[in-house]
């Protein structure tokens, strides 16, 4: 018999996951004669897409080459190719009940996939096409491809939304058109087209203080970017094919834009989900220390964009990973052997101002730990190749998780039916 630890989604968390599940979790469960255990995962595309990365991307092939954006999955797991299975698809239902997930794979074929642990990692999608792999690698390059084409005739864009992607597309785009900044980083003499981001805040960044986000402003002035500040982007209108966007913002006024980006947020892969499993904002409701998606069952965790207990990001991923992986390990064992789970491991959000912004090829603003770092750092760690050279294979590998990170149970739990449950 054959018992599958299930991952939904190939991205960051989904990839981390798999990686640790296979390195530590199924090497310590019990043995159990005429059982096996398996790591499966589901991912709509073949390879990791680099997100990080889409800004630069979408305006650059140069400046940011396929070979750096696309990481194909299945070879990065050649080590437990015994024990590693990939199922190019979508899930679409989970029969908690039944502990089964069907799957609609990239043939179109309907498949039922059986698990006895499930850990959900299906991630974000953004409102633009451009910073999302829906499908594969072939229909985002492709649309790359046209995008790069309409921005070198533009005159006019318009991004909506000023987090650190919508900012990041506003330097890259305005860098691509206008140049980079004159002396002192003074605005372009005679800009090439006209750059407008819409922030619904008073500030942009929303994790960075004020200074920091004035900043960013200045830098963006100086490669002929304007910011308009508490507006809301209503709508966005293209009547004709070679129109112009109209763009209506909240303030009452309308925008004529060759090209409009929706860069206002993200939203969770969640809509396979029941609805009971979801917060108000279509998150997975999830145990906040342990990362357990109580209200769904037994053994189903949550880990990465998707899941409530997180404000997001590559680096609050790592923190979580090993939470959900200690936590599975601990209730697998308890399940095979019929006995009471043993202590929890618990999740603990690192909330300290932590972001790092570049603005253009050369700028940037950010903190970490805390701590406002200047633009030649947040350069060196991000702006250079947005962290190909310094995290893409050992991500992809699972260099980051090549050892079990260690802890210390606060305290052994007292076991009852609750927790009994769990197994």
């Amino acid at each position: 018999m054959m018992e599958t630890i299930l991952v939904l989604g190939g991205s960051f968390a989904g990839i981390s996951a798999a990686h640790y599940a296979l390195k530590h979790t199924l090497p310590q469960l019990p043995k159990k004669e005429g059982t096996a255990y398996n790591v499966t995962m589901v991912n709509p595309s073949k390879d990791l897409f680099w997100r990080i990365a889409g800004p630069r991307a979408i305006v650059s092939k140069k400046l940011m080459p396929s070979s750096k954006l696309f990481y194909p999955i299945e070879p990065a797991f050649a080590y437990a190719k015994d024990k590693f299975t990939f199922v190019q698809g979508t899930a679409t239902h989970v029969d908690a009940a039944g502990q089964t997930v069907s799957v609609q794979t990239a043939s179109g074929e309907q498949k039922s996939i059986p698990y006895v642990a499930l850990i959900i990692a299906t991630g974000v999608t953004t409102p633009s096409p451009l910073f999302t792999q829906t499908t594969d690698r072939a229909s985002l390059e492709a649309q790359y491809g046209a995008f790069q084409k309409r921005l070198g005739a533009t005159t006019s864009v318009v991004i909506g939304g000023a987090g650190p992607v919508g900012v990041e597309t506003a330097g890259e785009i305005s860098e691509m058109l206008n140049g980079k900044p004159g002396f002192l980083g003074s605005e372009p003499k005679s800009p090439k087209a006209k750059i407008t981001l819409v922030c619904a805040e008073k500030k942009m960044l929303p994790i960075l203080r004020e200074s920091i986000s004035k900043q960013a402003e200045k830098l963006l002035k100086g490669l002929g970017c304007t910011v308009v500040y508490n507006t809301k982007v209503v709508s966005a209108t293209n009547p004709a094919e070679g129109s112009k966007t109209a763009v209506q913002l909240s303030n009452g006024e309308t925008l004529e834009a060759d090209i409009y980006i929706d860069a206002t947020g993200v939203r969770p892969n969640t809509g396979f989900l029941p609805k009971e499993w979801l917060d108000n904002r279509k998150r997975i409701q999830c145990n906040p220390k342990t990362l357990r998606v109580d209200v769904a069952g037994a053994r189903i965790y949550v880990v990465g964009d998707a899941g409530s207990y997180t404000r997001g990001g590559v680096m609050d991923m790592y923190d979580a990973i090993p939470v959900a992986m200690t936590n599975i390990k601990t209730d697998l064992i308890a399940h095979i052997n019929g006995a009471a789970p043993g202590p929890d491991r618990h999740y603990t959000a690192n909330l300290k101002e932590q972001q790092i912004c570049p603005i253009g090829t050369s700028k940037g603003v950010g903190a970490f730990g805390g701590n406002q770092i200047p633009s030649l750092m947040v350069w060196g760690i991000k702006g250079r190749d947005y962290m190909v050279g310094m995290l893409a294979q050992g991500q992809m590998n699972g260099d980051k998780f090549a050892k079990e990170t260690k802890w210390k149970p606060q305290a052994v739990q007292a076991v009852g039916q609750a927790g009994l449950s769990r197994g």
